[in-house]
């Protein structure tokens, strides 16, 4: 059976600031931190997720926190713009919101007809959007967060690739892993995901000439998309192989498994399974408010604790009026 995925699971990316991170995306974006943990291959630096209220695949922005990285550059290879679903009534409210906490923003525009987008920047540099589509209003909305659930986020809409041609990309993306090519705009090439999951949607932009991107604090560092199990997730990884891919071993990420391979363009790709989930270590109701570590770093949590500088979720947010 051939795989295809149901779409993006995760975007991870870096940030330099901690704290100023968790204030953004859980204060002024109003997300929920679903889980904070380490980087598993550096345990002495952060691991923040977050997503809608049980951090599902195709809702979640996770990053890396490097405490004082030099800033990325984006670029040819990358990830370049991460875009969130919003409906298409709170387009207003939102940028009331940018504007109250300083966010620097450009005017809603209109992409494939029937999207409006506002392009944003967060704190360390990150290209992001907000992207008013009728599609955002079957996804259910968080009501513990910042942001009233009427206008509250609803998890990633798309990404967007920068490369220096799409073909290659484009091909990876249809015969192997399942998407198909819906329409174009330009140099932009819009992909989607089979079936009804949200997050289904990879755009590719081709900038012939344009500089590579530099991997730092305000980039993205990988693009998760999803397996339905491991059974799956070791099919693909397979095909990937005989293809010529250098795809890594299957990783134990706690909460998902993980392989890696980098696409012709020069994008990290990751393929990650739906589960076991978020609340594998602690409840529903209380994800992200401990620092929670796998089990074969708990007998090191002292010296972890000891290393990570403190950090606090952001009190409750004024906000404007919906």
């Amino acid at each position: 059976m051939t795989f295809a995925t149901a779409g993006i699971h995760h975007v991870t990316a870096i940030t330099g600031d901690q704290q100023r991170n968790l204030d953004f995306y859980a204060g002024v974006l109003g997300l929920r931190l679903v889980k904070r943990t380490v980087n598993f291959d550096d345990p002495t630096t952060y691991h923040f997720y977050f997503g809608d209220e049980s951090g599902g695949p195709g809702s979640l922005i996770t990053f890396f926190a490097w405490p004082d990285a030099k800033r990325g550059r984006p670029g040819a290879g990358q990830v370049a713009v991460t875009s969130f679903a919003i409906p298409p009534r709170s387009l207003g409210y939102w940028i009331e919101r940018l504007i109250r906490y300083h966010v620097l923003y450009e005017q809603p525009r209109t992409r494939f007809d029937d999207e409006r987008v506002i392009a944003l920047k967060d704190p360390d540099g990150l290209l992001l959007e907000l992207v008013a589509h009728p599609s955002a209003e079957s996804r259910s909305p968080w009501s513990g967060g910042q942001i009233e659930p009427e206008h509250s986020i609803r998890g990633i809409h798309s990404v967007t690739l920068w490369e220096e041609g799409h073909e290659l990309t484009s091909r990876l993306l249809i015969d192997s892993l399942g998407f198909s090519l819906m329409r174009e705009q330009g140099s932009i090439y819009r992909f989607v995901a089979r079936g009804d999951a949200p997050a289904k949607i990879v755009d590719v932009r081709v900038v012939p000439g344009l500089w590579s991107g530099v991997i730092g604090a305000g980039t993205v560092h990988h693009v998760a998309f999803r397996a339905r199990d491991e059974a799956a997730q070791i099919a693909i990884r397979g095909t990937l192989a005989a293809l010529g891919s250098n795809v890594t071993p299957q990783l134990d990420r706690q909460y998902f498994r993980s392989v890696y391979f980098r696409e012709p363009g020069g994008v990290l790709f990751e393929i990650a399974t739906d589960g076991p989930g978020f609340t594998l270590d602690e409840p529903l109701e209380t994800l992200g408010l401990a620092l929670k570590l796998p089990p074969w770093l708990e007998d090191r949590r002292f010296e972890i604790e000891a290393l990570l500088p403190d950090v606090r979720l952001p009190l409750k947010l004024p906000g404007p009026a919906g």
